[in-house]
C-alpha cells in the first residue's frame, strides 16, 4: 500500500491510502507501485490517477513537486481538483481570460506571465479530461 498527499497552497486536497497512482510530470507519466524507488519529480498540469481497491479516480493538478520516498508520495501543486468537482464553464471562461490576458504579454513581468500560462494549462487539463470523459 502506498500513501498519496496532494497539497496545494489553500488546502490538503487528497489524503489517503492507494494501491498505484500515475504522475504527470514534465518527463512524461510516472507509475507509481509500492517499493518505488525514492523520486523527486517536476510535476506537469495534467491528470492525476488513483487506482485504490480496483477503482480509478482522477485529479486534474496543475504544475508543482512530487516526491517518493519510502511508499509515501507527497504531490505539492499549484492547483488541484477531483474530477467530479470540475466546472466545464468555469474552465473554459479561466481558459479564454488566460488567453486574452496574454495578448499583451510584452508588457507584463516574466513572473506574471509564467503565472497566467500556468493558469491557461491547469484549465486546458481540466478540459481535456472532461472531453475524454464524455
Amino acid at each position: 500500500m502506498l500513501t498519496l498527499e496532494i497539497v496545494t497552497p489553500e488546502a490538503r486536497v487528497y489524503s489517503d491510502t492507494i494501491d498505484t497512482v500515475v504522475i504527470p510530470t514534465t518527463s512524461g507519466e510516472v507509475g507509481i507501485l509500492p517499493g518505488h524507488i525514492p523520486l523527486l519529480t517536476q510535476v506537469e498540469a495534467g491528470e492525476l490517477r488513483v487506482t485504490k481497491n480496483g477503482k480509478e479516480e482522477s485529479l486534474i493538478i496543475g504544475e508543482g513537486f512530487a516526491e517518493i520516498e519510502n511508499d509515501r508520495i507527497s504531490v505539492l501543486a499549484e492547483n488541484a481538483i477531483n474530477e467530479e468537482v470540475i466546472d466545464e464553464h468555469a474552465a473554459e471562461t479561466a481558459r479564454a481570460r488566460a488567453e486574452e490576458a496574454l495578448k499583451n504579454r510584452d508588457s507584463m513581468e516574466p513572473e506574471e506571465v509564467e503565472r497566467i500560462e500556468a493558469a491557461l494549462r491547469f484549465s486546458m487539463a481540466q478540459l481535456a479530461h472532461k472531453l475524454r470523459r464524455k
